[in-house]
């Protein structure tokens, strides 16, 4: 029986963090949209339509939806004349008149070119809840868990931000890194931790210090918020030893060159293309602390 019951145990694990990383997933299309800004730019602070963000959508974290979209959308299936057209389907029909309430310079069947704004909202779920299954399966019911899923929606807004802009804010990187080492410094005083602390913290400041000769080396070939974001991937993968942080830096740079060439392949970029390296960083660390996590 208590073989049986210790057989369950990683299933319901893996449940619950497939479900936190879903509900953090839902999250994370507002902040992505927000952040996914050019860097002499402002955050954003409008829907796609040019609604102001305000109330509770004027923060970081919530659903990607616009209120005023929403409302006008609902006030336009219900107008006059409009009952035998289906939600979603455009274009003035007859008995449509005036201005809609609350949203100006609007009349209805003017849609609104965004009512959910942002990346594929259950796309990113799914793929954060995926992220943080495969870490609950790989690292079990050690201490550490609870970082890794912390840490998860976080790694998947990055990469998100990155594939859009080809940029690394960061007020997302520099806490990314802090706080993946004072996370791991706390469960380095819980019994059962599978990691050293003073590992990962020489693995931020040597893979940190890597990325810096590389990017004064060809800045052109590896951004600045690459190095910055190297510092908590190193802390990350520093946890299980050297070895995984050779992994993951490895795996990071293949995933990067495979990608890259398979644009090349396609005629969609040349040698000299500038591509997002965060996704693949991030992409390689993951696959690195999976393996370091499950042989630990």
């Amino acid at each position: 029986m208590d073989l049986e019951l210790w057989s369950i145990r990683p299933l319901w694990l893996t449940v619950l963090a497939a479900l936190w990383g879903a509900a953090a997933g839902l999250l994370v299309p507002r902040a992505a949209y927000r952040f996914a800004v050019e860097p002499d730019e402002a955050w954003r602070t409008r829907c796609p339509d040019g609604h102001a963000l305000t109330g509770a959508a004027a923060g970081w974290l919530g659903l990607a939806r616009c209120a005023d979209c929403a409302q006008y959308l609902r006030t336009s299936w219900s107008a006059p004349g409009d009952a035998g057209r289906a939600p979603g389907v455009a274009g003035p029909v007859a008995g449509d008149a005036g201005p809609v309430p609350g949203v100006a310079g609007r009349v209805p069947g003017d849609a609104p070119t965004a009512y959910r704004y942002g990346p594929g909202t259950p796309l990113v779920a799914l793929t954060t809840a995926g992220a943080c299954a495969g870490l609950a399966l790989a690292t079990g019911a050690r201490p550490e868990l609870a970082v890794w899923l912390l840490l998860a929606p976080l790694g998947v807004l990055l990469a998100v931000v990155d594939f859009r802009v080809q940029r690394l804010p960061d007020v997302l990187t520099l806490p990314l890194a802090g706080l993946a080492l004072v996370l791991l410094g706390l469960m380095a005083l819980v019994p059962e931790h599978a990691g050293q602390w003073p590992t990962a913290l020489f693995g931020s400041l040597v893979l940190g210090g890597a990325y810096f000769l590389l990017f004064l080396v060809n800045p052109n070939g590896m951004g600045f918020g690459d190095v910055k974001l190297a510092l908590g991937i190193g802390a990350v993968l520093g946890w299980y030893g050297w070895g995984t942080v050779v992994l993951g830096t490895f795996a990071g740079f293949l995933f990067g060159g495979l990608y890259g060439l398979g644009l090349v392949l396609m005629r969609r970029a040349g040698r000299k293309t500038s591509i997002p390296f965060g996704p693949f960083l991030i992409a390689g660390a993951y696959i690195g602390l999976l393996i370091g996590a499950y042989a630990a």
